[in-house]
């Protein structure tokens, strides 16, 4: 672990910029950015035009350390490279960003009203090539869709799980159990998932601090024993669907949350844009979400 990034993480002002768009997830990125299906033909092509939109994103001099704590990168992206340097290291070399990486493969079918995350045999060989790229931590994914406590503790176990072996690579991992702003019982899960997430937290003692990615709470505040917990370097919140004003409007009723948001971080941007249209509305973007970080 960096000493440097971990105290910047921990003390810093600013938000994440999730930037980590999958295979599932990038055809809709791409067409918000104004770059429809017919454009590409194959994933290999989707991806290079993914790419060209986050070394849009990251090269722009909107985006920079005065705002931004770090960026979460798709496993592709650590093998590509920002105006010619390899990606992590122009974030936190020429940027000051701290470079995270997802690592998750994905989500499995819906069970007790949860989703885990795929099987990943292949996470120890991941996790050696993101100290390769100088990565401070990773971020995975699972989703719960209701208040279902036998499914809640199945996601929470599973992300511990993962979340030790990661944190045995020398990395800090951020769990990311979200769930969905459209429950019908979402207070109802928030309660049941950080009870178990509490539970797990003072059984199970971490060679490195962790963070937590979580969506916006129903009551504000809620998670604020989560923030100041010994154990936990940030807690950062998810966008989930809300538009960046509704996002930003929740995040700041919520003391110590911090953004990290990807479809409301992209929200107006188009490929068509001229630089300067595109910086200024980037600008106005993450301007926007870091005052609602500062709370």
């Amino acid at each position: 672990m960096n000493n440097e990034q971990a105290e910047r993480m921990k003390s810093g002002s600013g938000f994440i910029a999730a930037l980590d768009q999958s295979g599932g997830s990038t055809p809709k990125a791409l067409l918000l950015y104004g770059i429809g299906k017919d454009s590409y033909n194959n994933d290999a092509a989707m991806f290079d035009l993914v790419h060209a939109m986050r070394e849009r994103i990251v090269t722009s001099p909107a985006f920079s350390g005065e705002h931004i704590l770090g960026s979460i990168l798709f496993e592709q992206t650590i093998g590509r490279e920002f105006a010619g340097q390899p990606a992590a290291d122009y974030l936190w070399e020429t940027k000051h960003v701290i470079p995270i990486l997802k690592v998750d493969k994905g989500l499995v079918e819906l069970e007790d009203g949860v989703q885990l995350m795929k099987p990943n045999p292949g996470l120890d060989d991941l996790l050696a090539r993101a100290n390769a790229a100088r990565i401070f931590g990773t971020k995975m994914r699972s989703v719960i869709q209701s208040a279902n406590p036998a499914g809640i503790a199945r996601i929470v176990s599973q992300q511990f799980e993962t979340a030790h072996q990661i944190a045995a690579a020398g990395l800090v991992p951020i769990l990311e159990p979200e769930i969905t702003i459209t429950a019908p019982d979402k207070k109802d899960s928030e309660e049941i998932l950080l009870e178990e997430i509490t539970k797990r937290l003072e059984a199970e003692p971490f060679p490195l601090p962790i963070m937590f990615k979580l969506s916006i709470p129903e009551v504000d505040d809620f998670y604020a024993p989560l923030i100041a917990h010994p154990a936990v370097l940030r807690v950062v919140a998810l966008s989930g669907g809300f538009s960046r004003t509704e996002a930003n409007e929740r995040l700041a009723r919520n003391h110590g949350l911090i953004a990290s948001f990807s479809r409301a971080l992209t929200e107006g941007l188009s490929v068509s844009q001229t630089d300067a249209e595109f910086d200024a509305m980037l600008t106005a973007s993450i301007n926007s979400i870091y005052q609602a970080s500062l709370t």
